[in-house]
């Protein structure tokens, strides 16, 4: 392991603290949710990438709020509410029923009681949080790396979010799917997603896929190291034979979508420009393909640098 930059992290040298620290984000991230009124394909529910971690944003609570954080330099998840009070409860190898309790503890000594399904989703088995005592592994040098190599990721893909005026997600954290994304749509309808995922009900992924989209990110699968990832739905003929840049990118027909490894990300002479060709790539084959509008859609972010 290295701590440049674009950090190297194989998957299978830290995949159990990725399992752990897959669980503790859909405890938080349930507990941002009960909190939150809906929004358009589940926005309200995702963790954003801070400077120390990963964080919910400010969270509404009577009348004041409060925000969790995910803070893995001091490896503790800080919860803070407007009142100025605040607690911690240390990220560490334990069993995941045990942060779990630590927590909700944490919650209560604020005034804060949520009340959502208390076991994790899109995984299986999905074992109760207040009885996982499965998932106990936590390495804090991986965790390190995976949110360095989230900072890389949400840098760029704000960058690529930035050429785009139509209706565009937040560059945000699925803790369902694990995942970092941003995702851009044509503005028609969708047809119903057809769901499947494991735990999971169907209607989630309708309200989520309600739109004609196409979507990129970073995950840590699909690679030695991860991989930046891009799909459409409803997939337009043709999608999966288009050609995209760079060479290193292809098509997975296990996932359904393009693929980057982030190792060749890493190991290229330009991080930032092979991984902005990817999305670019990506996404002019799903608005080609799909018939998109992409000249009422597409902007210049430099606009205001020539004005006259």
């Amino acid at each position: 392991m290295d701590t440049t930059e674009w950090p190297s992290l194989r998957v299978d040298d830290w995949a159990p603290t990725r399992d752990t620290v897959h669980m503790w984000t859909q405890i938080v991230g349930k507990i941002r949710m009960s909190h939150m009124p809906l929004i358009n394909h589940w926005w309200q529910v995702t963790l954003y990438v801070s400077a120390r971690g990963l964080t919910t944003g400010s969270v509404p609570h009577g009348t004041g709020m409060f925000e969790m954080e995910f803070d893995f330099l001091d490896n503790a998840l800080v919860i803070r509410h407007s009142s100025g009070e605040q607690r911690s409860v240390p990220l560490a190898a334990r069993a995941v029923a045990e942060f779990y309790q630590e927590t909700m503890a944490a919650l209560a000594d604020l005034g804060i009681r949520p009340e959502f399904q208390t076991s994790p989703n899109e995984v299986d088995p999905a074992i109760p949080f207040a009885e996982d005592g499965h998932h106990t592994e936590y390495d804090p040098e991986a965790a390190r790396l995976f949110w360095r190599q989230l900072i890389q990721a949400d840098r760029v893909i704000h960058d690529f979010r930035s050429h785009f005026v139509g209706k565009v997600s937040p560059v945000h954290f699925f803790w369902g799917s694990f995942d970092l994304a941003c995702t851009r749509f044509s503005g028609g309808n969708a047809p119903d997603h057809p769901g499947g995922a494991p735990n999971c009900g169907d209607w989630v992924m309708v309200e989520g896929y309600s739109h004609e989209l196409s979507s990129c990110g970073f995950w840590p699968g699909g690679g030695e190291e991860g991989a930046f990832y891009s799909y459409a739905y409803p997939e337009p003929n043709g999608f999966a034979d288009h050609p995209v840049h760079p060479d290193a990118a292809y098509f997975s027909n296990k996932y359904k979508q393009f693929l980057l490894p982030y190792e060749a990300a890493r190991t290229a002479a330009d991080p930032d420009r092979l991984v902005g060709e990817f999305l670019q790539s990506t996404y002019a084959a799903a608005a080609d393909l799909g018939h998109w509008d992409r000249a009422a859609l597409e902007i210049d972010p430099a606009r205001w640098h020539r004005r006259p």
